[in-house]
């Protein structure tokens, strides 16, 4: 388990991260999600232990990473597939890594088999590995340790269709036999599939967090009409938020029976009035972010 505690770090005037607080639990995916400079890399490395905390903790399993005796063999981490030694074969790698921890040479063609990689793969330099390739030697360093916690950041680059299916199944698989996942990706589609609770940070802040179903089922009411823009500027006149919705209407953060009423004094015509179930996380991700946006639409 992955524990942190009102975690702040700041590099000079800029606050990277300020105040989080989350736990990442056991036989559960977590999905931590935020726009780039959001503070995602920052906590991951401070819960890795290559980074320190300006104040408050984040700890594995009840103890910092810097107080684990062999910490690999009880944390994963995944967080650059570019940082490995060009020069060395993939079993190389992990044969370091394996004698670094004190585990078998067994542990290497174990750990192999459970991220695909052949044995012609494997005695391949890593400098002549694609990226997916690389992903998932990775990720074999990771596993390598049969630890209890998984970290892993943007696991998927280079990965194709297949790949991503491969790297789901195995996080599943091992979430489901006890671990405890870690997972940040841009790829909101996989993290949807995947994940049973979420995280989503902005500006170094948690700005939501909760089970996927918690926080995909939504609030307030999805609506279409004759006029979506005239109906939006009545809600907003009423103080009520109101986001554009996937595939036309507006997404108002108020009950069905309120919205009815708003677009009735406004004497717009309704085509769909319904609770807010059921929303995607990409459109989650973007109302609960849209502060921390580099990439505005044109006139915003």
């Amino acid at each position: 388990m992955i524990e942190v505690k009102n975690l702040s770090k700041r590099y000079g005037d800029f606050v990277a991260v300020d105040d989080v607080s989350f736990t990442c639990k056991p036989g559960r995916v977590t999905g931590f999600l935020g726009p780039n400079g959001a503070g995602k890399s920052t906590t991951m490395r401070i819960i890795a232990g290559l980074t320190p905390a300006g104040s408050g903790s984040a700890t594995i399993n009840g103890a910092s990473y810097h107080d684990i005796p062999n910490p690999s063999t009880h944390i994963g981490v995944l967080l650059d597939a570019s940082a490995q030694h060009a020069g060395r074969t993939g079993a190389e790698t992990l044969r370091l890594s394996a004698m670094t921890m004190g585990l078998p040479t067994s542990r290497v063609d174990d750990a192999l088999a459970m991220v695909s990689l052949t044995p012609e793969e494997s005695g391949r330099r890593v400098r002549n590995y694609s990226l997916g390739m690389r992903q998932r030697l990775g990720i074999a360093n990771a596993l390598l340790g049969n630890p209890s916690v998984l970290m892993l950041d943007e696991p998927a680059n280079g990965l194709d269709p297949a790949g991503i299916h491969w790297m789901r199944t195995l996080l599943r698989g091992y979430a489901d036999r006890g671990g405890a996942v870690l997972l940040s990706s841009h790829l909101l589609s996989e993290i949807e599939i995947i994940a049973d609770d979420l995280i989503v940070i902005g500006n170094g802040r948690i700005v939501a967090e909760g089970t996927k179903e918690e926080l995909l089922a939504g609030t307030g009411a999805l609506v279409r009409s004759a006029d979506d823009n005239r109906l939006a500027h009545a809600v907003a006149a009423a103080g009520i938020a109101v986001h554009p919705a996937d595939g036309g209407g507006i997404r108002a953060e108020a009950t069905p029976e309120v919205i009815g009423r708003i677009a009735l004094d406004a004497q717009v015509a309704l085509t769909e009035l319904r609770g807010g179930d059921g929303a995607r996380l990409e459109e989650m991700f973007l109302q609960l972010t849209e502060q921390n946006q580099r990439e505005q639409p044109q006139g915003a």
